[in-house]
């Protein structure tokens, strides 16, 4: 994983975010589940985020994903959750009839965790040594 870069800014940026279907039920598989892998990699190349890693479980996705600095974590999430509904609720029609009548597809919540090259202690380490050097 290399530090990236855009105009003025450095950055080696990496989330790996958990988001689960309303009722965490478990609906992601087979054709659903193939469907949504593929909108999920395709946002991301639009998007220009880098997508290194993509699971998805009958009632979870996992994703390491990174971004730009100026986007946030909730951007990435509400974009992919709403791109990934429409589309999922318009190929698989019965999808929302069977379990989601009169709802969306994901729940309101997520889980957000960030990575790098170095740990939050090296850092701190570092910060507190710079006077000394």
């Amino acid at each position: 994983m290399q530090t990236k870069a855009i105009s003025h800014v450095k950055y080696h940026i990496w989330y790996h975010i958990v988001f689960c279907p309303k009722y965490r039920k478990p609906v992601l598989v087979d054709e659903i589940e193939i469907e949504l892998r593929k909108l999920v990699a395709e946002i991301c190349v639009t998007e220009n985020w880098e997508a290194k890693a993509i699971e998805i479980m009958p009632d979870h996705v996992h994703l390491f994903v990174s971004a730009p600095p100026t986007v946030s974590p909730t951007e990435i999430v509400l974009r992919i959750k709403s791109i990934t509904a429409i589309t999922l609720f318009y190929k698989f029609p019965t999808l929302k009839k069977r379990s989601f009548w009169g709802s969306g597809l994901w729940s309101k919540g997520y889980y957000v965790g960030t990575a790098g090259e170095v740990s939050a202690k090296t850092i701190q380490k570092y910060i507190e040594n710079q006077k000394h050097v």
